[in-house]
């Protein structure tokens, strides 16, 4: 297991002590796996312009008014080699180096490149949190038991967790087949779905998304498209009546204040050349969730 230093690791950290292993309570994995993209591709070189653009983010929060950083530690692991793993080895190879982590007690936060990965991580915390639930913010369901063949395609990411009796919260989704549909229709106490036109509608809804997740453990899976795309750009699947980054980062910030967040990832981040926001607003909108759960003591 290496590790990066301050010229190539997250908010480019210069104190070991804020940076090293041991001494940190947080660890970010890179995992620059991109096999199944459907439309827009790039989504594997998403983690390396994250860390790059997360140089020119302020150590400290105007919002928390704290530097968190310097109250949990933040350790950036070197990238893993994919070594030619696809499908079921890539994300068993996943889940056997986020459980490591796990055990070390570590909060964990991976970048990604396809959303396929999300079930790697959500399978090592529920070894750890047999009660774990799953906040999924994104602009598709991922909810198909296969496409193209393939179950284990980013568009079946949230099935493969669904699959592991994970309950579902889903919020910002506007695209989907009527198969995805259908199984969130017939199972309304395991899928609650906040879909883009209900967030834009509904005052409350942070509450009322917050309310699917009390009482237990929450990861927290994050599809960069789940914003819009005037504030994520850059991603595989774009489509249009996202999030905003106001309503974005006032759900995690509830989300943190009220839940038990365990571990979070950012995917599908799928970098353009000559355009910097969307690698550099996912690097901010990672520490921004990083120092409202540290504001409430959750790391």
């Amino acid at each position: 297991m290496k590790i990066l230093g301050t010229e190539e690791n997250f908010l480019g950290i210069e104190d070991p002590k804020l940076f090293e292993y041991d001494s940190s309570k947080i660890v970010i994995q890179s995992f620059p796996y991109e096999h199944t993209s459907s439309y827009l591709q790039g989504s594997n070189i998403g983690p390396e312009e994250l860390l790059k653009a997360s140089h020119f983010v302020e150590f400290y929060d105007e919002e928390t008014d704290h530097e968190a950083f310097r109250k949990t530690g933040i350790c950036t692991l070197e990238p893993y080699e994919i070594g030619g793993r696809v499908n079921k080895e890539a994300i068993d190879y996943l889940y056997e180096r986020t459980i490591e982590h796990v055990n070390n007690n570590k909060f964990v936060v991976t970048l990604g490149a396809e959303h396929s990965i999300a079930v790697s991580m959500v399978k090592a915390y529920k070894e750890k949190y047999a009660n774990i639930k799953c906040l999924q913010i994104d602009a598709h369901s991922d909810l198909r038991e296969a496409y193209q063949g393939n179950p284990y395609s980013h568009a079946s990411a949230l099935a493969r967790v669904f699959d592991l009796g994970v309950p579902l919260t889903q919020v910002g989704i506007r695209a989907q087949c009527i198969e995805e549909s259908q199984l969130i229709k017939n199972n309304p106490d395991k899928i609650h779905t906040w879909y883009a036109h209900m967030v834009h509608s509904t005052p409350d809804w942070i509450d009322k998304v917050v309310e699917t997740l009390k009482d237990a453990p929450v990861y927290v899976t994050i599809d960069a498209d789940g914003f819009d795309p005037s504030v994520m750009p850059a991603v595989g699947t774009a489509e249009p009546n996202g999030l905003s980054w106001n309503q974005g980062t006032q759900l995690l910030k509830k989300v943190a204040e009220k839940c038990n967040i365990v571990g979070f990832d950012i995917v599908e981040l799928a970098p353009k050349e000559g355009e910097i926001l969307t690698q550099f607003n996912c690097a901010k909108l990672l520490y921004k969730f990083v120092s409202y759960l540290s504001f409430y003591n959750r790391i």
